[in-house]
C-alpha cells in the first residue's frame, strides 16, 4: 500500500493557451422564425451555449425550446419577459431576432445591462436609432454584431481575395445585386415584414439589405456619391415596399444596381466586374448546399478565333466548411467577445 507521500500527483493543468475557453452563454430573446435558425447554430458553434430563452411567456419560451432542441441540449432558463431575460445573470450576450421597430428599445437595454449584443437585421429603421444602438453598446464596454450570415462563410473570404487582386479583377466598376422569393399569401397578408408598426422598411430592409450590403462589401464600404431609386415600386395598402431597386453611383464613376423583391422567384445573384475580371455568384446570400459554395470567375477574358466562344473560360472556385455560415458567424461573436 503506498505511503501518502509517496502517492502519485494528480497532473499539472494545461498551459493557458491550451484551455478551452468557457462558452459564450447567450439568451435568446423572442422566438421568431429566423431565432429557430439561431437555436441551431448555437448548438453547432464550439464556443456557444444556450443559457437563456425569453418570450412574451414562459409557455412561448418552453415551446421554442422544446421544438429546437435546447431544452434537451443545454436545457436553457426559461423566462416570461424580456426584462427577465436582460436581468439573468447567467447570460453574457443577447441575440435579438424581434420585429425591427423594437431593435432600438430592446439593444440599448441589453447594452446597459452588460450584454454583448447580436442584431438580426435590418438593424434599425435609420440611422439614427442605429447610431443609438452603438452609443450604447460603446458606452457599455459590449461587442455588437449584425447578424449578416454571408459575411462569416469562407467563400466571402475567398472571393474578396479575388476581388481585391488586382491582376485578377483590376478596378471595380460595375455592381449589380439582386435578392428576391416569392412569398406566398399568408406571408403578404400577415408576416411582421408587410407590417408597417414592425418592420417599417419591407423588402428593402430584408431582402435589399442583403443586395446593399453585398454592393458595400465589393467596394470595401465606400460610400457612393448618388443614389437614385428605381421607379414604380412595389408597396401593399398600408405602404410597405414589397419590390424595389436603386442605382448607386460613384464618384470615381463606378455604378451599382440592386433589386429586391417579395413577388419573384427565388434569387440570390451578385456579379462584380472590374477593368480585368468579373465575379459571379448565384447563391450568395443562402448558398445551395452547407458544406459546399461555388463561384465564377472570369479574368482577362477575350473572344475566341472568329469569336465562336470565350479564351480563357471562366474558372469555378468551390469553397468547403465543416460548419454552416450561420454557426461560423456564432462562433466568430463568440470569439471577439
Amino acid at each position: 500500500m503506498s505511503s501518502p507521500s509517496s502517492a502519485a500527483s494528480p497532473p499539472p493543468p494545461p498551459p493557458a493557451e491550451q484551455r478551452r475557453p468557457d462558452p459564450v452563454r447567450f439568451g435568446i430573446m423572442g422566438c421568431a422564425s429566423i431565432a429557430r435558425k439561431l437555436a441551431r447554430a448555437m448548438l453547432l458553434a464550439p464556443g456557444a451555449a444556450v443559457a437563456a430563452v425569453g418570450s412574451r411567456s414562459e409557455a412561448k419560451a418552453r415551446a421554442f425550446a422544446e421544438e429546437t432542441g435546447l431544452l434537451l441540449r443545454h436545457a436553457p432558463r426559461l423566462h416570461g419577459s424580456y426584462e427577465a431575460l436582460l436581468a439573468d445573470p447567467g447570460v453574457d450576450a443577447v441575440y435579438l431576432p424581434l420585429p425591427t421597430s423594437l431593435h432600438v428599445r430592446w439593444a440599448t437595454a441589453a447594452a446597459a445591462a452588460g450584454k454583448h449584443v447580436l442584431l438580426e437585421k435590418p438593424t434599425a429603421l435609420c440611422a439614427a436609432d442605429l447610431d443609438a444602438i452603438l452609443a450604447a453598446c460603446d458606452a457599455a464596454g459590449v461587442q455588437f454584431m449584425d447578424a449578416t450570415m454571408w459575411m462569416h462563410h469562407p467563400r466571402t473570404a475567398k472571393m474578396r481575395e479575388l476581388v481585391a487582386d488586382e491582376a485578377t479583377t483590376g478596378d471595380v466598376r460595375v455592381i449589380n445585386s439582386l435578392f428576391s422569393f416569392r412569398a406566398n399569401e399568408e406571408f403578404l397578408q400577415n408576416d411582421i415584414r408587410v407590417k408597417p408598426d414592425l418592420d417599417a422598411l419591407g423588402t428593402l430592409g430584408d431582402a435589399g439589405w442583403y443586395s446593399i450590403r453585398a454592393i458595400l462589401w465589393a467596394v470595401d464600404y465606400e460610400l457612393p456619391k448618388t443614389v437614385i431609386a428605381l421607379r414604380n415600386p412595389v408597396r401593399n395598402q398600408a405602404g410597405v415596399l414589397l419590390a424595389c431597386g436603386a442605382t448607386l453611383y460613384w464618384a470615381d464613376g463606378k455604378i451599382a444596381t440592386f433589386n429586391c423583391s417579395f413577388l419573384t422567384n427565388l434569387t440570390m445573384d451578385m456579379t462584380i466586374v472590374g477593368t480585368n475580371g468579373t465575379l459571379h455568384v448565384t447563391d450568395f446570400v443562402i448558398p445551395y448546399e452547407e458544406k459546399y459554395a461555388a463561384f465564377n470567375m472570369a479574368s482577362k477574358s477575350k473572344f475566341a478565333e472568329l469569336h465562336i466562344g470565350w479564351d480563357p473560360l471562366p474558372s469555378k472556385h468551390v469553397v468547403s466548411t465543416d460548419l454552416p455560415q450561420e454557426a461560423l458567424m456564432v462562433q466568430e461573436f463568440s470569439s471577439s467577445k
